[in-house]
């Protein structure tokens, strides 16, 4: 398992090494000043942009001005947006929550829907079910989400007015911010009218939860329909088919839970592709999160803004693939010791 640990630790660290590379050099292919770039201070007088070219090393090479900027990103300097001269790092940790509320929401939809239907795929492999199955998934994951979104929205917010269009909460409460996630916040907070509160925000939240997590459902439901279809050729199933097993208690003791293994490992992708879909439905939905404040900075041409945000977003990203990782390889002894596996 240390083995394991390591060489995962080691693959992160590679790509963020390569990320921030990426991010480097896009100061140099912004208009404008290097230095302005990286800082964001586009006001700045010159006295503060000579203490900024000493701290980035900008008289030097471009190997020690990269090492310099290494430096201030591990020491939490993003730099402040060009927009609104905040730091990077605070505007992140005021939208960034919202970002993770709404994809954990359209996962859990994706999950709870996409893997059953799977799993009853593979099931009646070859059937009308499992026809009808991949047909559904064929079509929802041809939906463009802006589409799927501007429709939900014509239906359940404008036909039916039984879902909110946009925002996350009704403006008539007042939650005050402390953790970022809306649905944390209200629960921790001393207003009378927190319950009411905190029905009004799953009920903003349905739609973009909905419109983000239809493309990932079809993505789990051929996962679970393989990882289903590969568990049932498997040698134990026969042998269990050879015992006498019913067909229910096989599915339901032997292989639903080894099915499930397997798309554990997927799950880190599927969080990735939710990140970006959630960027979209946020424009949509009006929901402030990370994805539309990232939409915002690069109309507004803020360039400081759109290389914190592309870091922190992908660095996210890559600790939620890591994550998956070592749950599969907890989960799965073949994956932490393949040479025995093998």
């Amino acid at each position: 398992m240390l083995n394991f640990a390591l060489r995962r630790l080691n693959l992160l660290f590679f790509t963020l090494l390569m990320l921030t590379l990426v991010a480097f050099s896009l100061n140099y292919f912004f208009p404008g000043s290097a230095i302005v770039n990286m800082t964001g201070l586009v006001n700045a007088s010159e006295s503060q942009l000579a203490n900024y070219q000493d701290i980035y090393r900008m008289d030097q090479s471009l190997f020690f001005q990269y090492v310099a900027y290494l430096r201030e990103l591990f020491s939490g300097n993003l730099g402040v947006s060009m927009s609104t001269q905040k730091p990077i790092s605070e505007e992140l940790v005021t939208y960034l929550p919202a970002t993770i509320e709404l994809s954990l929401a359209a996962l859990i939809l994706a999950m709870l829907f996409g893997i059953p239907l799977g799993f009853i795929a593979a099931i009646f492999h070859n059937k009308t079910a499992d026809k009808t199955i991949l047909v559904i998934a064929m079509v929802g994951y041809s939906l463009p989400v802006f589409w799927l979104a501007l429709i939900l929205i014509l239906l359940f917010s404008i036909t039916l007015p039984w879902f909110p269009s946009s925002g996350q909460l009704n403006l008539l409460f007042e939650i005050e911010q402390v953790t970022g996630f809306k649905l944390i916040d209200i629960l921790i907070s001393d207003s009378p009218y927190r319950w009411q509160a905190f029905q009004d925000a799953l009920k903003h939240l349905v739609l973009p939860a909905i419109a983000v997590a239809v493309a990932p459902m079809t993505i789990f439901i051929r996962l679970a329909r393989t990882s289903m279809l590969e568990v049932l050729e498997s040698n134990y199933i026969k042998a269990a088919r050879a015992k006498g097993l019913s067909n229910t208690k096989i599915i339901y003791y032997h292989g639903i839970r080894n099915a499930l293994v397997r798309i554990i490992r997927d799950m880190g992708l599927q969080f990735a592709n939710l990140m970006t879909l959630a960027m979209i439905a946020e424009v949509i939905f009006d929901w402030q999160g990370a994805g539309s404040w990232l939409i915002d900075s690069i109309f507004q041409r803020d360039y400081t803004a759109i290389q914190g945000g592309l870091i922190a977003l992908a660095s996210f990203t890559f600790l939620i693939n890591i994550l998956a990782d070592f749950i599969y390889a907890a989960l799965n002894p073949v994956e932490r010791y393949a040479r025995h596996g093998t």
